[in-house]
């Protein structure tokens, strides 16, 4: 399977300028099964929705059909979503090619910048499956609670997406636990940054597709806009698996 990787420099709260210039990068793409977009790809990290965020059904996901469908991709990335009552979620969306719409909840809201004041969290762990590639989603803090992205033997996965609005300032916590997650899990993982400024924070990206042993496939230009594009190998991924068995004694 072919990933790319899509780090964006997000303008604050423009939706339609965001889906305008993420257009000119997805062209970038070309060839890929899979584009993966950052955190809140078409507003920022907006922890207050009223307002902002859309309708089950609004203008960022309708784009994402609309483009997997055109390029005949699969589209991920996490959009401030509005329900009824109201609540809100951070709901990380895979859009398919035909249109099928598969989303996760973002469990672990970030308390430090005010994320759960206005937001719900998700309580279920979502793997879906593509091209056959296991595929489990998750967004930004999830990265820093392993026992929720557990590579388990009732819920397996191959690769691991994180979608992220993560500051710069943290940086070097971002790349560590990245590469943590998918030497423990033996498993390929996608951590897909922005860059850029809102309000609050200056992001530098650090986007980077890693393999079981925690070595870069591809890795985006730090501080910049940029598109890469590299390929997961299920066989070897298997053959390093049963050559040494870490899942299987981690469930003894």
């Amino acid at each position: 399977m072919l990933i790319a990787l899509i780090q964006p420099d997000i303008r604050w709260q423009d939706c339609k300028g965001n889906l305008a210039a993420l257009e000119g990068l997805l062209d970038r793409a070309r060839g890929a099964d899979l584009a993966v977009l950052p955190e809140m790809f078409a507003y920022g990290f907006v922890t207050q929705p009223e307002g902002v965020a859309e309708g089950p059904d609004g203008p960022a996901l309708r784009w994402m059909k609309e483009q997997a469908a055109k390029r005949g991709l699969a589209l991920a990335g996490s959009i401030p979503t509005e329900l009824e009552g109201p609540s809100w979620r951070n709901r990380f969306h895979f859009v398919t090619p035909d249109g099928t719409d598969t989303f996760y909840d973002k469990h672990h809201l970030f308390t430090y910048g005010g994320e759960h004041l206005r937001y719900s969290p998700g309580n279920e762990r979502v793997v879906v499956e593509w091209r056959g590639v296991r595929i489990l989603l998750q967004v930004c803090y999830d990265l820093r609670f392993p026992s929720f992205s557990r590579n388990r033997a009732d819920a397996p996965y191959d690769l691991a997406l994180y979608v992220a609005s993560w500051p710069a300032v943290r940086g070097e916590a971002w790349s560590a636990l990245l590469k943590a997650r998918a030497i423990e899990n033996q498993c390929y993982v996608a951590g897909v940054n922005r860059v850029g400024s809102d309000p609050t924070a200056t992001y530098d990206g650090r986007t980077v597709l890693l393999d079981p042993l925690g070595t870069p496939l591809a890795a985006c230009t730090r501080s910049r806009e940029d598109v890469r594009v590299a390929e997961i190998d299920l066989q070897r991924l298997a053959d390093m698996r049963r050559s040494f068995p870490v899942l299987l004694d981690a469930d003894r």
